[in-house]
């Protein structure tokens, strides 16, 4: 059995894709931070069969809820304050996202205008489906940094 110690002050992101723990490691910009990392890949999980698990310990204000909830809403983040879990934080799809993800539209102002921040809103909440709000083009996984 893998032991992970626990932590006194940070955050535990629970209920992962298995997988998509370095992505969100990369996307939180926690190699970053000075803080202590743990990545656990490939947990059991009942619910889940397999899950991925991110205990970070920093301040619980380094992470980007907005960012994390555009990767997968359905994570569960633990609020960890002297060693006991404080709060459960529910994630929900943010109405805007910033420079998370790039517009590939060759036509969009981002593609000329490379200062400009790149900009999604959510158009269809039933859907998940973002558009860039210069060109109006539709998100795709290809377009994620």
């Amino acid at each position: 059995m893998l032991n992970v110690g626990k932590i006194e002050e940070g955050f535990v992101l629970d209920h992962i894709k298995a997988g998509k723990s370095l992505s969100l490691y990369e996307h939180l910009q926690l190699d970053k931070q000075d803080c202590t990392v743990a990545i656990i890949k490939n947990a059991k999980s009942n619910k889940m069969g397999k899950k991925d698990i991110l205990k970070v310990e920093c301040d619980i204000n380094l992470l980007d809820l907005d960012v994390l909830a555009f990767i997968d809403h359905n994570i569960t983040v633990n609020v960890i304050k002297n060693g006991d879990i404080v709060e459960k934080k529910e994630l929900v799809l943010p109405k805007q996202i910033k420079n998370v993800i790039k517009c590939h539209n060759p036509r969009c102002i981002t593609s000329i205008e490379q200062e400009l921040p790149h900009i999604f809103v959510l158009a269809d909440e039933e859907k998940e489906v973002y558009r860039c709000k210069y060109c109006e083009e539709k998100y795709s996984e290809s377009a994620m940094r």
